[in-house]
């Protein structure tokens, strides 16, 4: 995957040829000092079955998946591709949306998390007033 095609902030964690792609969000902030690592946003781009979690050793299918979540049980866009070439053009749409601010992630919480969600709106220059 190329790295100049990523969205402001976006890395790639993890890349198997012809495989599984793991991309994160500013993985320098989400540190555990300054954001929670737990909440670090990542997207999974996988032939997994999916319902499994990506990278859990899942059986490949034909079809392509792409996750974002935002924590371990905090899942935000999930969606289906017939290739690899379109699921990681589907993550990088995603990613755009993510640091466009197009992702209501405030409304996957049962439980609010203001001062970090407020944080997160700071980080990615969102006015949400």
């Amino acid at each position: 995957m190329e790295r100049a095609s990523l969205p402001d902030g976006w890395r790639v964690w993890n890349e198997e040829p012809d495989g599984r792609v793991i991309l994160v969000y500013r993985p320098d902030v989400f540190n555990s000092q300054d954001f929670p690592a737990v909440c670090l946003p990542t997207l999974y781009v996988t032939n997994g079955s999916p319902r499994r979690r990506p990278g859990s050793g899942a059986v490949e299918t034909d079809q392509w998946h792409v996750k974002l979540f935002f924590e371990p049980e905090i899942e935000a866009e999930s969606e289906r591709y017939d290739s690899r070439e379109d699921a990681l053009a589907g993550a990088v749409g995603c990613a755009e949306r993510f640091v466009d601010g197009d992702v209501a992630y405030r409304e996957l919480y049962q439980v609010p998390r203001p001062d970090y969600f407020n944080e997160l709106d700071r980080l990615l220059d969102i006015d949400d007033d």
